[in-house]
């Protein structure tokens, strides 16, 4: 989720001032997948991916550039890399019904992406990503090698973000997504984690939300702050997973967090230097963590297209 919190200076991201962050160079290239409401586009390293392939989600208004500064570093160790727009994303076309952005559906968006890649793949979700990719593994998990709750919540969004979310609504009704935009940008440079990223990122992310669905914002808004706990069902699959978040997260709580690893027995993994988004504040130890967990993952036997389906 790229909205902004309160300010939170008890973590500094690890990136160096002139990081390039979402625009880090990778040698990706773009490809588009058949989802359940029009074409997906998404950045893929390509290659045999030896040691395995990854499927990358996005979370509110992000993109598949949030995991750019990863892709040339998994590709390098092994790994073929997959990172996508959900619809109303970017460069994913998205239906103009918010009632077409549930998690269900997105999650059903992940699991056509995934059966056009090689059973077995580690599935990653950040923020919001995180809700759809777990929908996702409940309802294929045999699809799945395992699953990486990056910065992502047992249940629906709480606290000072989901208040921010409940003035959308207005906004949009008023002046659509580039009021919107406005909005957040007024609010975000008042946070010098904000004032400190460099001028082309920021410049990239103002053209990325600009781009961004009116209805999938309000989709997306209602599915965030309306998610069930479903901890218990994602324990009850077997898939691996792996609870990561940044030491400073101001989203889902770090506490929600670590209680939610308990719950499930998952990893657990908090990202020094980082706050919402680790991949993009701190990359490098992001990448430790990403490659030490999926080492102690055994090897998938499963095969797309005979996975048990979950009834919802």
């Amino acid at each position: 989720m790229g909205l902004p919190g309160g300010p939170d200076d008890s973590a500094s991201p690890s990136t160096a001032p002139d990081d390039l962050r979402q625009l880090a160079d990778h040698d990706a290239r773009h490809r588009t997948f058949a989802g359940g409401a029009g074409p997906l586009v998404a950045l893929d390293t390509g290659g045999d991916g030896e040691r395995g392939t990854v499927l990358m989600v996005p979370g509110y208004t992000g993109s598949k550039e949030d995991f750019a500064p990863l892709l040339r570093p998994l590709c390098t160790a092994g790994y073929r890399v997959v990172a996508l727009d959900q619809r109303g994303q970017f460069e994913s076309p998205g239906p103009d019904d918010p009632a077409r952005y549930s998690v269900a559906e997105l999650g059903d968006d992940v699991l056509a992406v995934a059966r056009e890649l090689p059973a077995g793949a580690h599935l990653v979700g950040h923020s919001f990503g995180g809700l759809v990719g777990r929908a996702a593994v409940l309802a294929a998990p045999s699809l799945f090698g395992s699953l990486t709750l990056l910065g992502s919540g047992p249940s629906r969004l709480v606290g000072p973000r989901a208040e921010l979310l409940g003035h959308l609504s207005p906004l949009l009704d008023a002046g659509g997504v580039p009021l919107v935009h406005e909005t957040l940008e007024q609010l975000a440079m008042t946070d010098p984690r904000a004032q400190a990223v460099p001028a082309p990122t920021r410049a990239f992310l103002a053209r990325r939300f600009l781009a961004t669905s009116a209805a999938g914002l309000r989709g997306m808004a209602d599915a965030m702050t309306g998610e069930p706990d479903r901890v218990a069902e994602l324990a009850a699959t077997g898939v691996p997973v792996l609870v990561a978040h940044g030491v400073a997260d101001d989203a889902w709580t770090p506490a929600a967090q670590a209680d939610m690893a308990r719950r499930l027995g998952a990893r657990y993994e908090v990202v020094a230097g980082s706050v919402h988004s680790p991949a993009i504040e701190n990359p490098s130890r992001t990448l430790e963590v990403l490659l030490d967990f999926w080492e102690s993952v055994p090897v998938s036997s499963g095969r797309a297209g005979d996975e048990a389906e979950v009834l919802r």
